[in-house]
């Protein structure tokens, strides 16, 4: 565990939804003295490790009604929305003044429509979306990038610190997310411009490690860009297209997914981003070293 929560006397009820590669990790980290955590996954099996490691097997619902808090580490808006209107009903279940911290990369739209109707309810909704993948979640060095009000993020500052080497607060509600939308584009087009320099450098007869040499000496080339096509050229090698798209393609489709967030959320507050639509339709592509 990255550290010891501060400040609370009494047990307190804490709920976490989706136990994915980052969620489950961030779960962990809040299995302490200070809270029982409550926890979710359509998984079963995912929910076990935790139970084994002291948390509590809960739905939605039970959360909803027992918990001060919940976080929320789902795909994307269509997960939340089952969460918060589907069979699981929770926020029409949460009572009122629980705090609900959504670390998914959703739409700000998305976002600011539950927050509404969350208030409605006296649920306190805000975003909390992280960056630092699953190696950041193990290791507690997230950075978490928060809108809400900032007696808000105070208030959950402990939780957050398990898992967080930093926390931002970028202002109001749903800035948050915007915040997390803005670095992820950066990121895959990063990826894209990683890939086809490295096409191009060794077609002239020039090794990567060359142009990373030089990539990183301006500040160009990031460790994150080099490493990631470095690791998908050397599983290329040795892969069929089938299991490519295995290791692969999940990342791929996420990255889409991701830049569909952005260029929806863009397309909200009258942006046009046609470089980033390049991006995202060629984002699986890159990932699966057709680009």
């Amino acid at each position: 565990m990255k550290r010891q929560c501060r400040g609370a006397k009494v047990k307190k009820n804490i709920g976490f939804i989706g136990l994915g590669n980052i969620g489950k990790p961030i779960a962990k980290h809040l299995i302490q003295d200070a809270y029982q955590l409550h926890a979710y996954d359509v998984f079963p099996e995912a929910v076990t490790e935790l139970v084994e490691l002291g948390a509590v097997a809960s739905s939605p619902v039970e959360m909803a009604t027992s918990c001060d808090y919940i976080g929320i580490c789902v795909r994307d808006d269509k997960d939340v929305e089952a969460l918060f209107y589907g069979e699981q009903g929770l926020l029409e279940q949460a009572r009122e003044g629980i705090t609900i911290a959504i670390h998914s990369t959703v739409t700000q739209a998305g976002l600011l429509k539950w927050a509404e109707q969350g208030a409605a309810r006296g649920v306190i909704i805000i975003d909390a979306p992280i960056t630092g993948g699953a190696n950041g979640a193990e290791a507690g060095t997230l950075c978490y990038m928060v809108g809400g009000d900032e007696a808000v993020l105070e208030d959950c500052r402990p939780l957050f610190e398990t898992s967080a080497d930093k926390i931002v607060h970028a202002g109001k509600l749903g800035t948050g997310i915007a915040l997390k939308l803005c670095n992820n584009l950066i990121t895959y087009a990063e990826f894209t411009a990683m890939s086809e320099a490295t096409r191009l450098a060794e077609a002239a007869g020039l090794s990567a490690d060359v142009l990373r040499e030089v990539g990183k000496s301006n500040g160009v080339i990031n460790e994150q860009m080099h490493m990631m096509i470095s690791n998908r050229n050397a599983l290329a090698k040795g892969c069929t297209e089938q299991q490519m798209d295995e290791f692969f393609g999940p990342f791929g489709r996420l990255g889409r997914k991701d830049l569909e967030c952005a260029i929806e959320t863009a397309a909200q507050l009258g942006v046009t981003m046609p470089a980033t639509e390049m991006v995202r339709d060629m984002i699986e592509d890159v990932f699966l070293n057709k680009a």
